[in-house]
Parts: structure tokens; sequence; C-alpha cells
């Protein structure tokens, strides 16, 4: 009877691509950060009824007066799609106004009304409090730090965009 070797036929050749570990990745690593960050929040956007991309919109529209749904888009990195949608229930929840734009009849404007602004209200003692606790964990210079980096990186990085053809040819 043959005998097993530790390299199993079904790995094939070997395996390994010339890319940093998956774990050096920079974009999982931010996506981890952000999943444990998002960790803390969840529970208390759940007992307001508010999903994450709601309460983007919520403290979004809380920032500014009113604004244009594709800027909106754009200002809470959602899709038109997804937006639409959310907008539709915030709307029904009567937690945003929306109007046309005088100016240009075909866009809509946007804006928090005063029942989203008293939720908002409702929820902010505990954000405040997750914050604290981050802050009191994580520190508050490295917390500031942090935010800083990553605000130079986004900085850093507008404008680059590398496409499939100025360097090896990406097969999807």
């Amino acid at each position: 009877m043959a005998r097993k070797t530790d390299a199993s036929p079904s790995q094939g050749p070997e395996r390994r691509v010339p890319m940093r570990d998956f774990s050096r990745s920079l974009p999982m690593s931010l996506l981890r950060a952000r999943e444990a960050v998002m960790r803390q929040f969840r529970p208390s956007l759940r007992n307001h009824g508010l999903t994450e991309q709601q309460w983007r919109i919520l403290r979004a529209l809380a920032a500014i007066d009113s604004i244009e749904v594709t800027e909106l888009a754009r200002t809470a990195f959602l899709l038109g799609p997804s937006l639409s949608r959310i907008l539709r229930d915030l709307d029904a929840r009567q937690l945003i106004e929306r109007r046309i734009d005088p100016a240009d009849q075909r866009r809509s404007v946007v804006s928090i009304s005063a029942k989203g602004l008293k939720l908002m209200a409702a929820v902010a003692p505990t954000s405040e409090a997750i914050y604290e606790a981050i802050t009191k964990r994580y520190g508050a210079r490295k917390l500031a730090e942090l935010q800083e980096m990553l605000a130079a990186l986004e900085q850093s990085l507008s404008g680059l965009e590398f496409a499939a053809g100025e360097g090896e040819p990406i097969d999807e």
C-alpha cells in the first residue's frame, strides 16, 4: 500500500503568490480595525432601531443644513441605490426631510428633521460613552495620532489611481 506524503494532491503546485501576507494587507487591517470599532457601537444603534448606514446618514445630515442627494452619497461613502433605500426608510420614519432643489427640479435635497435630531440626542450619550471607553483603553494621544495618520493617508492617496495596465496585468 502506498504511503501518503505531507503534500496533498489537491493542493497542486506551490500556492504562494508574490504578495505580502494576507494578514499584513492594508485593506484587511483597516477592515479589521473598523469591525473592532463598530462592534462597540452596533448594540446601541440596534437598541434605537438604526443600522450603521442610517446612523452614518443622520450623522452627516446633523453636521449641515441640507445637502443634495448625490453629494450625500459621496459624503457618507454609500452607493446611490443603497442611499435611495436608506433615505426612503428614514423618510418613512420622519427622521429626515426631503424637498426638490429649487435650482434644479431634477435634484433632491435632504436635511435632518426635528425627530431625527431628537433620536440623535437619545443615542449621543451612549455613543460618547463608547468613545470615552475606546479612548481610555487605547489612549487619547494614540487615538488622536491614529486619526491624524488616517487623514494623512487619505490625503496622500487622493488622486492616486493605479489601474490595470500600469504594472503587471491583473486577471480577475
